[in-house]
């Protein structure tokens, strides 16, 4: 019975968002959108600034309510119960800075004991060997470079051996050597524990390197839901970042065959791409 009630937990989407929409007063961010992720899979969520990633990506951490629609993380529903699968989760991004005044050693040990976390001194220290923080761990983190603080956010996101992992441009600001680096370390803890990675990025070759799935959001609706391949293949293009511009610019050439497979004009129609 335990080794079949293990089998069906397993068998549950990792995300799964149904008819999500959020509304800012006259304002649709999130557009009546649906998707499920299944376990153990790298997706990217692409789209412009404005399409309605980081609010969705908000709404499935359970810190902005839905107007309306449902998320569920490994079968718990995000808006009732998020207390239950929170602990399994985090989040990455550059842009959500840590109190300045704490060292990195101090910050990273204030997340983790928010998660409850036992051993937490050797956690940060396998951390800091994993992405090079070492001489980082006692520097205040608001006297760090904004290629340091990348680095400091992904070891607080991954702190917690997440199950869920919801980056937001986990490799912004830093060099292209390192921006390898943290890529192959993501890679490698994806098979390690069998994570589930959701990865909001402006930078398509990052996409494509990492990503199984892309989901292309566009004034806060879905365009597109297909793989990297998919993707080029039916846009006739070489490129994920020439079919980014060919979505955000509503460009549809006489040579590519759109989302439809057919050429037409003007934008391409929601959820062509399966």
């Amino acid at each position: 019975m335990e080794g079949a009630l293990m089998k069906q937990a397993d068998a549950l989407p990792a995300i799964e968002v149904a008819a999500l929409s959020k509304h800012f007063k006259s304002v649709a961010a999130v557009d009546d959108i649906s998707f499920s992720i299944e376990q153990g899979s790298i997706t990217g969520l692409l789209g412009s600034n404005g399409a309605g990633k980081t609010t969705t990506i908000g709404m499935i951490m359970g810190l902005i309510l839905p107007t309306s629609g449902s998320v569920r993380v490994l079968g718990h529903d995000m808006t009732r119960d998020r207390h239950a699968i929170l602990a399994r989760m985090n989040f990455e991004s550059p842009y959500v800075d840590m109190p300045h005044r704490l060292t990195v050693r101090q910050n990273l040990h204030v997340f983790a004991s928010l998660y409850g976390m036992r051993g937490i001194e050797a956690r940060i220290a396998e951390l800091a060997s994993a992405l090079a923080l070492e001489e980082l761990l006692d520097r205040q983190s608001g006297k760090l470079s904004a290629g340091q603080k990348t680095r400091v956010a992904l070891a607080k996101a991954l702190i917690n051996e997440p199950d869920v992992l919801l980056l937001d441009e986990p490799t912004a600001s830093l060099d292209p050597d390192t921006a390898d680096w943290i890529r192959t370390h993501l890679e490698d803890y994806r098979h390690a524990h069998q994570a589930t990675i959701l990865l909001a990025s402006h930078n398509m070759a990052e996409v494509e390197r990492l990503c199984d799935r892309i989901i292309m959001l566009k004034k806060g609706k879905i365009v597109g839901d297909a793989s990297p391949a998919e993707f080029l293949e039916r846009f006739g293009r070489d490129t994920l970042e020439d079919v980014f511009l060919d979505v955000a610019r509503d460009r549809e050439r006489g040579h590519a065959k759109a989302f439809s497979g057919e050429v037409g004009t003007g934008s391409p129609p929601e959820n062509a791409i399966k």
